[in-house]
């Protein structure tokens, strides 16, 4: 019996800390999803920049739309995941890009 009670406190004190590490895991699981997401929205928007500066390059104009990176210069859009908005001024002015995240909402500028 006594090598049961010296083994309890040991056991409960192993418990505890198991328990307050998954509530830490569970608290810290959200947040690092959210970090993805708004990583995701960056490079997006990153990628949509660099196709549009490349085209200005090549062509020496920026393209005039979305569409035309998509289809001569291989830009990939997932759109169930994003919703991209391509304001173009002129051709001799980067055009304004605003990447939105469909499932969070949020916004990358």
């Amino acid at each position: 019996m006594d090598k049961r009670r010296k083994r309890w406190p040991a056991l409960a004190l192993a418990a505890a800390g198991l328990l307050m590490a998954v509530c830490v895991w569970r608290m810290v699981l959200p947040v690092s999803g959210r970090d993805m997401d708004g990583e995701s929205v960056r490079a997006m928007k990153a990628a949509v920049e660099r196709c549009a500066l490349q085209c200005y390059v090549v062509e020496g104009a920026f393209p005039p739309s979305l569409e035309y990176l998509v289809e001569n210069y291989g830009l990939q859009i997932n759109e169930k995941e994003f919703y991209v908005s391509y304001d173009i001024f002129a051709s001799n002015v980067p055009p304004a890009v605003k990447v939105i995240s469909r499932r969070q909402g949020e916004a990358g500028f």
